[in-house]
């Protein structure tokens, strides 16, 4: 190896440069899906690539542009200055086109926003976005609109191994000795990550003396525990739904002891995730409160990082297994929902219909109450919501029931 290859990453070296090529994203990339026809058709549009950090949202997209032969630009939406932007415009408009691949594209402000969003409308410009964040949240919806959006999907532990058995036959490594054990070791600690899979064993590579690489070099250099990094195996899931099942059942040291294991593999997305759903689908009504509670302990964790996540985590997992619980909420919006699905609507009633003139304003009248219909006729006596008498929600039981009986 010369020094110029010396000096680029070995996740760099081994990028795809067709989609045939990329690993995983079997539904987009394949034999009749949605990417590989577009190179087949000779045809790109603009969209935005979504998901996790190193499961291939930058090889996706610079294989795109490769695969079809179009000249194209690479920036970042927080890193590039307004200047740069410009000249990738001015260079559009020489080439008659050009494809701009922007990493971070939820950072996009609104100067950079306004001089782009014309050249994406007038096709001048065909953008492929990539963020680690949800799009439908964090971008912005004027270039939401002009996008398709493509989530990538997490990739599976074979994918990882078929990467790193890629790395090991490339000539990058010469000599490595490694065998399959260690490979899988390393592919549990990187979870979905390819880049991290890379980086690892080109490491490991470099700190041996004889290119000879055990579970003993890889723990040398990366001792974190391995618990169930194979987001695709049953013990990564077993783990999360211990984690709910137990603060659903109000058993506050099983739920610390999963956290625990959570926090160990690092994962706090996964955590973040999972006592989000928690404070809405378990706690409920019963302790309404603890929805934002549980938003500012995800915040302070994001701030401080590991170790001191542990510290907010903890705090509120406490909380949320011993407070009350209630799922009448969502078990009600479930059954709506079901009325929908099944078309069991219905018009809506004509006094609450826009600008209707027999509608009774409730605010008009005593304790801002009045009788009047507002489901649908064949709805009308319809009831989803069925409280508990528990914790906060008792209060809203018997206010529910003293409505009831006004209705009557």
């Amino acid at each position: 190896m010369n020094g110029d290859t010396m000096e680029k990453p070995l996740a760099v070296k081994l990028a795809p440069t067709s989609l045939s090529e990329v690993l995983g994203q079997e539904h987009l990339i394949g034999k009749g899906k949605i990417l590989t026809n577009l190179v087949k058709n000779k045809k790109l549009f603009a969209m935005i690539l979504y998901g996790k950090p190193g499961i291939g949202k930058t090889s996706i997209a610079t294989a795109l542009v490769h695969d079809l032969g179009i000249r194209y630009r690479f920036l970042n939406a927080t890193i590039n200055t307004k200047k740069d932007f410009d000249i990738v415009v001015e260079e559009a408009k020489m080439y008659d086109g050009i494809v701009l691949i922007m990493d971070e594209i939820h950072r996009l402000n609104k100067d950079k926003q306004d001089l782009l969003l014309p050249q994406i409308e007038s096709g001048l410009i065909t953008l492929i976005g990539m963020t680690t964040s949800n799009p439908y949240h964090a971008l912005n919806p004027a270039v939401r609109s002009r996008c398709q959006l493509f989530e990538l999907h997490e990739l599976t532990t074979a994918n990882i191994l078929e990467g790193i058995n890629r790395a090991c036959v490339s000539g990058y490594l010469p000599d490595i000795q490694i065998d399959e054990k260690t490979k899988k070791y390393i592919a549990d600690l990187a979870g979905n990550d390819l880049r991290f899979a890379y980086n690892l064993l080109e490491i490991c590579y470099y700190a041996t003396d004889n290119k000879s690489i055990t579970i003993e070099t890889v723990k040398m250099i990366h001792n974190k525990p391995v618990f169930f990094h194979d987001k695709n195996g049953d013990g990564y899931y077993d783990v999360l739904s211990a984690f709910q099942k137990s603060i659903r059942g109000s058993d506050v040291n099983a739920a610390l002891h999963y956290l625990a294991r959570l926090i160990m593999a690092g994962d706090l997305d996964s955590i973040f995730r999972r006592v989000s759903v928690i404070a809405y689908e378990d706690i409920g009504l019963a302790n309404p409160g603890i929805g934002p509670k549980v938003m500012a302990a995800i915040e302070a964790a994001k701030l401080v990082g590991l170790p001191e996540a542990r510290i907010p985590l903890g705090t509120i997992v406490i909380e949320m297994a011993l407070s009350p619980k209630s799922n009448t909420a969502h078990v009600a919006l479930d059954e709506a929902l079901a009325d929908i699905e099944k078309g069991n609507v219905g018009n809506v009633p004509n006094h609450i219909k826009t600008n209707a003139k027999d509608y009774k304003y409730p605010h008009d009248f005593p304790n801002a109450f009045v009788r009047q219909q507002y489901l649908p006729d064949k709805l009308k006596n319809r009831k989803y919501y069925h409280p508990k008498n528990l914790g906060y929600e008792a209060t809203l039981e018997k206010f529910y029931r003293y409505l009831e009986g006004l209705k009557e």
